[in-house]
């Protein structure tokens, strides 16, 4: 009876000893290109001193919303504004920024979206009282004003 014998393939090892330089080119690279964006405070603000801090649990929840004297009167006269996300807005229009705050979370975190107003010490609370009616219309209840630490000028 004669025997079969399986031939012998060559061996079909994968060369990985240029994979390490590889990821490494390419982690550096990712990390030379990303940019991450902060946003620009186009208004003065000089904030008042906190008496009681907090921490918060969850960041993502939270937007900013800056009220004061923009910082170039000429362009945008010496009233106070309100800025969020590096535009000026009207407290009307607040509603549309809200809600879009509101479709980037999750349908169980929307309820829990917080406001974080920062307000100049020197604006008249009649604004500031525009812009929170316009938040509980839009069912935006949590507010947070925030302290001077951590803000720059």
């Amino acid at each position: 009876m004669s025997k079969f014998k399986k031939k012998s393939s060559a061996s079909q090892d994968i060369p990985t000893a240029a994979l390490p330089d590889i990821i490494f080119m390419l982690l550096f690279f990712f990390m030379v290109t990303t940019v991450m964006r902060e946003q620009e405070i186009l208004v003065k603000q000089v904030l008042p001193k906190a008496e009681q801090l907090s921490k918060i649990q969850k960041k993502s929840l939270v937007s900013h919303i800056y009220i004061g004297e923009p910082k170039n009167i000429g362009t945008y006269g010496d009233e106070p504004r309100i800025q969020t996300n590096d535009v000026f807005m009207e407290p009307d229009e607040l509603t549309l920024f809200v809600n879009q705050e509101k479709d980037k979370l999750s349908e169980a975190e929307r309820d829990r979206i917080t406001m974080a107003l920062n307000i100049d010490s020197e604006v008249k609370m009649g604004i500031v009282s525009d812009v929170e009616q316009t938040l509980r219309k839009s069912n935006a209840r949590k507010i947070l004003y925030k302290s001077l630490k951590g803000l720059k000028d």
